[in-house]
């Protein structure tokens, strides 16, 4: 969501166009129908990009179906460059006045886009979506309660049924929740990949992280049974059940639902994506960030800590450790080998200063912007001093 809309006032810059506040998806498995003001302060989102792009509230009512207007739909192409924009969009709009890009995720490329556009997307990102009132007061109470407790992790858990779903991952489930998730991603029918086997998505380091193994994951990174563990995450698929051994590695596990009153949570209930910003603050102020998979969320707050100061990050090589796993638990590697070779395969995945990685032609692939925005990181030459000389690292 953040990344949208940072992008689409970036192609409202570039082309010099208004931009209407955007309308959030509500078709989602989130099923969530929270609007754009019920998320964000859209006052400030306005005010602060006054000087780079117009904004308005809702469209003009002479463009409104009631008066026989009909706005044009389409989707941008893809990762796309600042030319398809230029060259493809903007005549559409000498003809068509409005239009409503009805999908807007990673519309705009990784890569390729001039310093100016990537500032403005990283000005979006860091100060004009800024939470409601509502949220980031509870927000900020949350990251205090923890605080006053010591130093803690913020365990992005991203073992929920979506996701399982969506991934075909079933390792560690039942049969019937197998069945139940496969069910499920039929009945979605934008999730166009069906038939999956589980155990190759896994070996390929495409599941995320279950409960069981982030337990060893931890342990193996040092992280001892004291250690404040929040977990930022929704309803984790198989409830307690597949959170008992996590929990017994780690008895300081909590969840928002552990600190809040259940009143000052109610107004967010029903509305995932406003308790997921709750999620994404505590995220952002943890000591330490751990995502068990590296999807959108994950992303976004890795460049966030990125930009306060390259907080310590520990982005998981779920390939490499799903290999370690398997060949501790049938007793190839002993504990302390297994330890090590968890250790070693993370020292320099820990959120520390890097260029991001460009892969020619597969931007799904390549370092995502939003993890890691190195123009909005530094200046000139103090990024060769930072990121270490040179261009961002290419892959061909």
């Amino acid at each position: 969501m953040r990344s949208a809309i940072c992008d689409m006032v970036a192609v409202a810059r570039l082309l010099n166009l208004t931009l209407v506040v955007p309308e959030l998806d509500k078709t989602s498995f989130w099923a969530d129908n929270s609007t754009f003001e019920e998320i964000f302060d859209v006052k400030h989102f306005i005010d602060s990009l006054r000087d780079e792009v117009r904004i308005v509230r809702r469209l003009p009512k002479r463009f409104n179906r009631k008066y026989g207007y009909r706005v044009f739909q389409m989707p941008p192409v893809s990762w796309s460059l600042e030319k398809y924009y230029l060259q493809q969009i903007l005549p559409l709009f000498s003809k068509r006045k409005v239009l409503h890009f009805n999908k807007t995720d990673a519309r705009l490329a990784n890569n390729g886009i001039s310093i100016d556009l990537q500032k403005v997307r990283c000005r979006v990102n860091f100060q004009a979506l800024k939470f409601t009132p509502e949220i980031e007061s509870l927000g900020y109470k949350l990251v205090r309660i923890l605080q006053e407790r010591g130093p803690f992790v913020a365990l992005h858990l991203r073992y929920e049924m979506d996701m399982l779903a969506f991934s075909g991952c079933t390792h560690g489930c039942t049969k019937e929740e197998a069945k139940e998730l496969k069910r499920l991603r039929y009945a979605y029918p934008w999730w166009r990949e069906k038939e999956i086997v589980s155990k190759e998505r896994r070996s390929q380091g495409l599941c995320p992280l279950t409960p069981e193994e982030t337990a060893l994951i931890l342990l193996a990174l040092g992280f001892d049974k004291d250690t404040q563990i929040y977990i930022a995450a929704g309803e984790i698929y198989g409830s307690e059940r597949r959170l008992a051994v996590l929990s017994a590695a780690y008895p300081r596990i909590v969840r928002k639902e552990m600190l809040l009153d259940p009143g000052e949570l109610q107004q967010f209930q029903n509305h995932s994506s406003q308790m997921a910003a709750l999620d994404f603050m505590v995220s952002i102020a943890s000591d330490t960030f751990i995502p068990t998979y590296d999807g959108n969320m994950a992303k976004v707050v890795e460049g966030h800590r990125r930009y306060r100061g390259f907080k310590k990050t520990i982005l998981l090589d779920r390939k490499r450790l799903v290999e370690l796993l398997d060949l501790h638990q049938n007793g190839t590697l002993s504990w302390n080998e297994f330890a090590v070779a968890v250790g070693s395969a993370h020292e320099k995945r820990m959120g520390q200063p890097t260029r991001r990685r460009v892969i020619a032609d597969k931007p799904k692939e390549e370092d995502y912007f939003y993890a890691n925005p190195q123009e909005c990181l530094c200046e000139g030459a103090n990024c060769d001093d930072l990121l270490g000389p040179g261009n961002s690292s290419s892959i061909r």
